[in-house]
């Protein structure tokens, strides 16, 4: 039976993106989309073999709106690297559910691919050695990954820094003290100096 024209992938993938911001990542299944879509569960398996293919679908609709250019030349690489990471935290910051599945397709990802193209140009132009710009590259999305993951899941405003904040000083006087000073550190002033403590290293290798 051919294969209908009225859904194109674009629309199959923001129904499933609209089922994992409603519903968590647990909550994207095929029947799930097939309601979203207003059709039957058989009928959109004559567009999508499986839910894995559904997942690349969704991992390319959210990483396509990254940004890739290359920033501006003139200014410091480091400057210039923090500007594209920058891009790829707010892009899928804004749907954080979606970060395991952006781990596991992103060397399927065309749109991903082109960001790591773009960053590892940056890196080269900054005189990092061939060894040091893998590590940068690694490094530098592990940490983007991990700090998305602690802003949504652990957040410093959250009840896991109140329980540390609430522990005898006595006995862990140093984790109590932090606790106590990061209620007032915002997101993105523990993104940044993070980021900032990261490039360093790297300039200093």
């Amino acid at each position: 039976m051919p294969r209908p024209r009225s859904l194109t992938p674009d629309h199959l993938a923001a129904a499933a993106l609209a089922v994992i911001d409603r519903d968590g990542l647990p909550g994207l299944s095929m029947r799930a989309v097939a309601v979203e879509l207003g059709i039957s569960t058989m009928a959109l398996y004559r567009y999508v073999q499986d839910r894995e293919e559904l997942e690349a679908l969704v991992v390319e609709l959210v990483l396509s709106r990254v940004d890739t250019t290359p920033p501006p030349p003139a200014g410091p690489w480091h400057e210039r690297v923090t500007v594209l990471v920058d891009r790829l935290r707010d892009t899928v910051g804004a749907h954080p559910a979606v970060l395991p599945l952006a781990f596991t397709h992103r060397h399927r990802s065309p749109s991903v691919l082109r960001w790591g193209e773009t960053l590892l140009g940056v890196l080269t132009e900054a005189g990092l050695g061939a060894e040091e710009r893998i590590v940068a590259l690694r490094a530098l999305l592990a940490y983007v990954i991990g700090a998305i993951q602690q802003e949504h899941l652990g957040a410093l405003s959250g009840a896991g820094t109140a329980a540390i904040a609430g522990l005898p000083a006595d006995e862990y006087p140093y984790l109590t003290e932090a606790a106590r000073g990061a209620r007032s550190l915002t997101q993105d002033r523990e993104f940044h100096g993070g980021l900032a403590l990261l490039l360093r290293g790297l300039g200093s290798g």
